[in-house]
């Protein structure tokens, strides 16, 4: 005797049922990112990190790369990791797509493109001082500033005379409007159109913002402390203690023009000019990066394209880094089991 149509969907809804209590049981992830290799599948999480988020900013987070060769989940923390790829912290030091380390020290209170494709452009604010008898200026990033869909977006670190541990120093602007984000771990604000997501990873100073199928951004806002004024011999004002960000850049698909001072490093052709066995390899072309303005799309080495739509740029050409974590992740792009 045949199986009825209705039949069919039973045991159909019967086994997507089970399918979920099976995954919620076990702490899994679902791969919702069509195109990827692991897309349908639920992994499930290590349990040094069972969860994919929590409101402790030094916990780790089970975390899935849907577009790996091996469909298996891993622990990651939610703040930038300054000794990975994507990174850009201190004064300031860049690992590349490469993993190479360079140093790009800019000039204070100048702009200049991190990274700049055709649909997307990250641009970063430096400051800093320049003491007596030195011939060049200590920088930072202070801000950065995103054209990514025809919408801006800048996050800044706010200027202050002494840290304060118990104050938010990080201000967000949103096609030039202010976001309130409430303080509070996992505090969340998304624009109207859901492809831009901003989250609290802690109560205050940190944040991962996503730009759906683009990048994901960790920053950290900090302060330059006595000890690095001490071993650096940085000589910082009383009035300022420079306040600055900590980033990590993720991306999940760049096209081979890819430019930009850290945006470069991605390119398939590039050769990196960072001498190995230098304690402090610095790169130039400061000119070359150069932008009028945090939100400019303009620059020398710039191929930003204003008004460019990602759906419309997204060939098979585009690139993808599976090594380098430079794919999709599951948070707030898909369905995320828990117990």
């Amino acid at each position: 005797m045949g199986i009825t149509k209705r039949s069919s969907l039973l045991i159909f809804f019967l086994v997507f049922v089970s399918t979920l209590v099976h995954a919620k049981a076990y702490n899994s992830l679902y791969c919702g990112s069509k195109g990827t290799r692991c897309y349908g599948k639920y992994i499930q999480c290590p349990q040094e990190c069972p969860n994919s988020d929590t409101t402790d900013p030094k916990a780790k987070v089970c975390h899935i790369d849907c577009n790996k060769p091996i469909c298996r989940a891993q622990c990651r923390s939610r703040k930038p990791n300054c000794n990975a790829p994507g990174s850009g912290c201190f004064d300031p030091r860049f690992i590349g797509g490469d993993g190479i380390v360079f140093y790009f020290h800019g000039k204070s209170n100048e702009h200049f493109s991190l990274v700049s494709d055709s649909n997307l452009q990250i641009n970063a604010r430096f400051i800093g001082h320049r003491p007596a008898g030195r011939s060049r200026d200590y920088t930072w990033i202070q801000a950065l500033g995103i054209l990514f869909n025809s919408k801006t977006f800048s996050l800044e670190a706010t200027k202050t005379p002494q840290w304060d541990g118990d104050l938010d120093y990080l201000k967000l602007n949103y096609n030039g409007n202010h976001v309130a984000l409430a303080e509070g771990a996992l505090s969340t604000w998304y624009n109207e159109e859901k492809d831009v997501k901003v989250e609290r990873v802690a109560n205050k100073n940190s944040v991962m913002v996503t730009l759906k199928d683009a990048a994901e951004i960790l920053v950290n806002v900090v302060p330059v402390t006595k000890e690095d004024d001490r071993i650096h011999n940085y000589q910082v004002p009383s009035d300022n203690c420079f306040a600055h960000l900590e980033v990590q850049f993720r991306f999940f698909a760049l096209s081979p023009k890819v430019n930009g001072v850290l945006g470069r490093t991605y390119r398939l052709d590039f050769e990196n000019p960072a001498k190995p066995g230098v304690a402090m390899p610095v790169v130039g072309g400061e000119e070359r990066y150069k932008t009028s303005s945090l939100l400019s799309h303009k620059c020398g080495s710039c191929v930003f394209s204003q008004g460019s739509s990602f759906e419309k740029e997204t060939t098979p050409q585009m690139m993808e880094y599976g090594t380098l974590d430079c794919t999709k992740f599951s948070h707030g792009l898909g369905i995320v089991c828990r117990r």
